[in-house]
């Protein structure tokens, strides 16, 4: 069983994973959803402080490299269009967006690249984590309804 919960809490933490994964195989796994909801919470708040501070000047670091170059340059290219994206849409609902962004899951948005999308942009470190937050609840309720449901829609047809 506490298996099951690190396998989760660490999915929870991996870029393009995060919770969105990471809830849905918690469930799967049939551990108490609240546990892992909470849980993978925490688990993918965790790197976001260190990816604001540093993630930009680590990538930048690297984008010249030779092995590890042309990811590097990838995720810069990644986090600064999502940046572009995000601050010609928000206009001065900056925090809005922001949170919006990391909220809804969708591909190429969660706490990794919203939270480094904030850091390319230089924006408020404590607004930013803030907004990066509330992104998680949502992105948490938004996926523990949609596992839960899918979970009872397979139990159903069984």
């Amino acid at each position: 069983m506490i298996k099951k919960y690190l396998i989760t809490f660490l999915i929870s933490m991996v870029p393009i994973a995060e919770l969105r994964l990471a809830v849905p195989v918690g469930v799967g796994f049939g551990l108490k959803w609240y546990y892992v909801v909470l849980m993978c919470m925490i688990g993918n708040m965790i790197p976001v402080p260190f990816i604001y501070f540093f993630a930009r000047k680590i990538l930048e670091w690297g984008a010249d490299k030779p092995v590890i170059g042309r990811f590097f340059s990838w995720c810069l290219k990644k986090g600064h269009s999502g940046g572009e994206k995000l601050q010609e849409k928000a206009g001065r609902g900056m925090f809005w967006a922001l949170l919006l962004f990391v909220g809804i899951p969708l591909p190429g948005t969660g706490a990794w690249t919203g939270t480094l999308a904030a850091s390319i942009l230089e924006l408020d470190f404590k607004k930013s984590i803030f907004a990066v937050t509330l992104g998680i609840v949502l992105a948490a309720a938004i996926m523990t309804v949609g596992s839960l449901l899918g979970i009872s829609a397979i139990s159903a047809i069984k």
